[in-house]
């Protein structure tokens, strides 16, 4: 996709470029071509400002291990309560309440606290070492799922008390 960086090329002062496409004719040959494209150069390598994918595929694997932790935090709280521990009673809102609460929640807010530290760190031009930069986000992101585990528990376990313990 063609990116303008300079508000002055919005406007087309040469007749053989179209500013809205990218698209030129070359004046000495009338061959067509594109204009502003970041790509691989003669040499191989991918030219543009950010070409690490490294924050991407963090990213990805901390919401699929987030989910996993949110769904198997699910499944340990609120079993009693889905099962019929009690007399066969079940509460079924354990399983259309929060079950997508755990399992898209954990997630969003582990992503939240991650990206969050990342722009922290990238204002403030972090520590200095990558290593550092790197793992700061991450440590933010496992602390933020520990609460929420935490929390989560205690909430599933006050959920399903009166299946579990149909006295009190």
């Amino acid at each position: 996709m063609y990116e303008r960086t300079n508000p002055a090329d919005d406007t087309d002062t040469d007749t053989d470029t179209d500013t809205d496409t990218g698209v030129y004719a070359d004046a000495d040959t009338g061959q067509a071509g594109r204009a502003g494209r970041a790509g691989p150069d003669a040499s191989g390598s991918a030219t543009g400002p950010d070409t690490d994918t490294g924050p991407d595929f963090a990213g990805c694997v901390l919401a699929l291990a987030a989910g996993a932790t949110g769904f198997f935090t699910w499944l340990h709280g609120a079993g009693p309560g889905v099962s019929g521990a009690f007399e066969g009673e079940r509460d079924l809102s354990l399983l259309y309440l929060e079950l997508p609460l755990l399992l898209f929640g954990f997630p969003v807010v582990a992503l939240a606290a991650w990206g969050a530290t990342r722009a922290v760190l990238r204002r403030t031009g972090g520590t200095g070492k990558r290593a550092v930069r790197n793992a700061v986000p991450v440590l933010a992101a496992t602390v933020t799922l520990a609460l929420l585990t935490w929390a989560a528990l205690l909430w599933l376990d006050s959920r399903v008390a009166p299946f579990v313990h149909p006295h009190w």
